[in-house]
C-alpha cells in the first residue's frame, strides 16, 4: 500500500489529522516515509545538496572548532554526539581531521543518533562510532552535541491568525487533500506568548514544538560541554517578519523546490525554517547558556576557510579539477553561507570566545 493511501485511510477512519501528524507520516512512516525509505536523497541523484556533500572542508572546519572545545575543556575524555548523521560524510570528515591529534583521538568517543535503519546501513563505518536510538542511552555527555540540517525536518504545527490562533488540520475528499482550521491548543498559544510574538491577522506560519522537546532532551543529557546546531532559519524578529506571512515551508523533489506538501507523498523532503530564538529560550530554561550565533559564512571564514583551501591544494593538480573543487567549496561561503546559521550553546563551562564565533551576528 502506498503511503498516500495509508494517510487517506487514517483520515477516513479517524477524521482530520493535524498537519504535524501528516508531515510526520510523510517523513518518518516506517519503510515508506521519506527518511525511512531506501531512496537516494542527497547529492546529484537525490533531491538536494547539503554542505557536507558539497565539500569535506565543511566537516574539517567543524572538527577544528570541536578540537578547540576539547582544549578548553581540559583535554580529557570527550564525546561527540551527532544527530541525524545520514550517510556519515560529516562524521567521516570530522574523524579524518581529529585523528591527526593523537591525544584527542585516544580520548574520543563518537556517538550517532539516527532513527532511520536504512541510513544506518548506508553510513560510514569506523571503530570510534557507536549507534544509538536516543541520547538517553548516552546520558552524562561530556563534549559536544552536533546537528547539521536536522531541526528543519522536524514535523511542525501550521497555524494561522484569525480572530484567534487557528491550527491547520488535514482532511480528504474526492478532490484530494484539503485543509481545515480548528482552534489552536494551549501549547501553541503559549509558545508564541513565551517568545512575545504577536501575529497579524491572516498571518500563517509554523510552530516547531518538536524542536523544544529536542533541546530540552539535549540539556538534560549534556553534563558539560557544547551544543552546536547548524541549520537554516532565523531569530524570532526575522522569522515572523511580515514578508514571511505565508510561512517558510519548502518541499524538495529532484532538485526542484515547491510549496505543496500534498504532492509526491513519501518521495519529497518537507522542511521549515528553524526559530533559533526558541532554541535559545528553551535551552536557557533547561540549563543551556548562550555562547554565540552567526551564519555559516562567518563561521567557516573565522575558522580559516581560505587557509584551509590552500592547504588542500594538490601539487600538479589538474587545473579544471582544481577549479571545480574551488567552485564547490566557495558554494559553502556564497550560496549557503548566509542562508545557514550556526548556534552554539554551552553547559557548565566558562564563557570563552570560540574561534568560529569571532564574527558573531
Amino acid at each position: 500500500m502506498e503511503l498516500q493511501e495509508v494517510i487517506i485511510n487514517k483520515i477516513k477512519s479517524e477524521g482530520s489529522i493535524s498537519f504535524h501528524d501528516f508531515m510526520n507520516m510523510c517523513l518518518y512512516y516506517p519503510t515508506r516515509g521519506y527518511y525511512m525509505s531506501d531512496r537516494n536523497k542527497v547529492g546529484y541523484c537525490g533531491d538536494y545538496y547539503t554542505s557536507v556533500t558539497v565539500s569535506p572542508v565543511f566537516g574539517e572546519l567543524i572538527a577544528k572548532q570541536i578540537e578547540e572545545m576539547w582544549r578548553l575543556m581540559g583535554e580529557d575524555e570527550f564525546t561527540i554526539v551527532e544527530y541525524g548523521a545520514g550517510t556519515g560524510e560529516l562524521c567521516c570528515a570530522i574523524l579524518n581531521y581529529l585523528k591527526l591529534n593523537k591525544k584527542l583521538f585516544e580520548r574520543l568517543k563518537y556517538c550517532i543518533i539516527e532513527k532511520s535503519p536504512i541510513m544506518r546501513k548506508k553510513s560510514y563505518v569506523h571503530e570510534k562510532i557507536t549507534w544509538h536510538n536516543s541520547i538517553e542511552n548516552i546520558s552524562g555527555v561530556v563534549g559536544c552535541i552536533l546537528s547539521n540540517e536536522l531541526v528543519d525536518n522536524f514535523a511542525v504545527h501550521r497555524v494561522i491568525k484569525k480572530e484567534k490562533l487557528m491550527e491547520v488540520f488535514v482532511s480528504y475528499n474526492k478532490n484530494g487533500f484539503t485543509e481545515v482550521l480548528k482552534p489552536a491548543g494551549e501549547e501553541l498559544n503559549d509558545y508564541l506568548k513565551e517568545l512575545k510574538v504577536e501575529l497579524s491577522d491572516g498571518y500563517k506560519t509554523e510552530i516547531n514544538l518538536n524542536a523544544i522537546a529536542w533541546i530540552k532532551e539535549l540539556a538534560l543529557n549534556l553534563k558539560k560541554g557544547y551544543v552546536l546546531t547548524i541549520d537554516y532559519g532565523h531569530p524570532s524578529f526575522e522569522m515572523y517578519n511580515e514578508h514571511r506571512n505565508k510561512g517558510t515551508m519548502n518541499c524538495y523533489y529532484k532538485h526542484s523546490i515547491n510549496e505543496n506538501p500534498y504532492n509526491n507523498i513519501g518521495l519529497q523532503d518537507i522542511t521549515t525554517h528553524v526559530n533559533f530564538s526558541a532554541l535559545c529560550l528553551w535551552g536557557y530554561k533547561n540549563g543551556l547558556d548562550y555562547t554565540g550565533y552567526t551564519d555559516q559564512c562567518r563561521f567557516l571564514t573565522a575558522l580559516g576557510f581560505c587557509n584551509h583551501l590552500k592547504k588542500n591544494e594538490v601539487p600538479g593538480q589538474d587545473y579544471f579539477n582544481f577549479k571545480k573543487e574551488l567552485f564547490l567549496t566557495q558554494t559553502l561561503i556564497k550560496e549557503m553561507g548566509t542562508k545557514f546559521k550556526v548556534l552554539i550553546q554551552q553547559k557548565n563551562m566558562p564563557k570563552y570566545k570560540l574561534s568560529g564565533l569571532k564574527n558573531s551576528l
